[in-house]
């Protein structure tokens, strides 16, 4: 196999604003993997809250180089992902998730066959996914919902955290307002402390919200599943539980688990957790960070495992450069195509 690197820069369609910071691009690295005449993809994007920037993405992929090439199949090194949690030990999740992407789409393109049924899944799963609303003031958020719900979203997550928690509340009720059928989840990324989350829970919950991410800080796992234990919504770990370990230390003390492949260390590691779940009273959410279709798609061919899908980070760009998973009518479907499914996008102005 030979290996291939090139990254792009993903603009956001506009800025968007959560407690911790405010984001308007990200650089992506695709990882390129050619064997036999075809060749399958990944992306990995840089993330300062993940500690991986494009510099260190970029380092790894070539400290790699030569331990991939070396593999004789893709399939072999597939299977080694497959069987080995700890098979490129010295790669950040993020990046494992690329390379493991782009062997399955290669392998899934040597054979015929889509990611999904790979992956033990036989017709392409679909899914509603939630789309996200920034930090905004409540005209503005009631206008997006109100077009988003207009688009065929049924379920909306709003981003909360701010100094002054009557703006979230007043949020969430514009956003109530503009798309009154939606499905409404709630994530402050972390700002609250246990005492303003155990004030504040109760108003949420009156005002419709189905569930909320990681309302407080990270660190303290103990004390998010003591918040589940009296919350009256459901509590969704997300910084909390980064990988297997951590989601396996929470299953049956939390409602739920946000599995992010980037987080994670891509479909395998997410397939362990969703076994480590099973049965525990935990569910699944699928997350994603920002990204391209590229980045998003392996985590599509997932989605039957989960309750809730939040995987809009392709839909908060200003120009996707890959296409073939939706998600512009709230519905993100895995392609049938062999592979990922993903093909290239057209430029900005039409040109291929």
């Amino acid at each position: 196999m030979k290996l291939r690197t090139r990254t792009e820069r993903l603009l956001l369609a506009e800025p968007l604003r959560i407690s911790r910071s405010v984001m308007a691009a990200r650089d992506a690295v695709v990882l390129s993997l050619h064997h036999g005449g075809l060749s399958g993809s990944g992306e990995v994007v840089s993330s300062e809250y993940l500690h991986l920037p494009t510099e260190v993405i970029l380092r790894q992929t070539e400290a790699l180089r030569p331990r991939i090439e070396a593999l004789p199949t893709p399939e072999q090194a597939l299977d080694s992902l497959r069987d080995d949690d700890h098979a490129f030990p010295e790669l950040s999740p993020g990046v494992l998730a690329a390379v493991e992407a782009a062997l399955l789409d290669l392998v899934g393109k040597r054979s015929g066959l889509p990611a999904h049924q790979l992956l033990g899944t036989p017709a392409a799963p679909a899914a509603a996914t939630a789309r996200t609303i920034g930090i905004t003031d409540p005209v503005r958020a009631a206008a997006q919902a109100a077009r988003l719900a207009a688009a065929g979203f049924t379920v909306l997550k709003v981003k909360a955290g701010t100094d002054d928690p009557a703006e979230d509340l007043a949020r969430i009720e514009a956003v109530r307002v503009g798309a009154p059928g939606a499905r409404l989840l709630l994530d402050p990324n972390g700002a609250w402390t246990p005492a303003a989350a155990k004030a504040l829970l109760p108003l949420f919950a009156d005002l419709g919200v189905e569930a909320v991410e990681q309302p407080i800080a990270p660190g303290t796992p103990d004390a998010l599943a003591e918040l589940a234990q009296s919350s009256p919504l459901p509590i969704v770990a997300d910084e909390d539980a980064v990988g297997h370990e951590d989601a396996a230390r929470l299953a049956g003390r939390v409602h739920g688990v946000n599995i992010k492949l980037a987080k994670c260390g891509g479909v395998m590691a997410a397939l362990r957790i969703c076994e480590a779940l099973h049965g525990t009273g935990t569910e699944v959410m699928l997350g994603c960070l920002t990204a391209s279709s590229l980045g998003i798609a392996p985590a599509v061919h997932l989605v039957d495992r989960a309750r809730w899908v939040d995987l809009d980070g392709h839909l908060l760009l200003a120009h996707d450069p890959w296409q073939g998973i939706g998600g512009q009518d709230g519905t993100v479907r895995a392609p049938d195509r062999a592979g990922l499914g993903v093909l290239p996008a057209p430029a900005p102005g039409g040109k291929a």
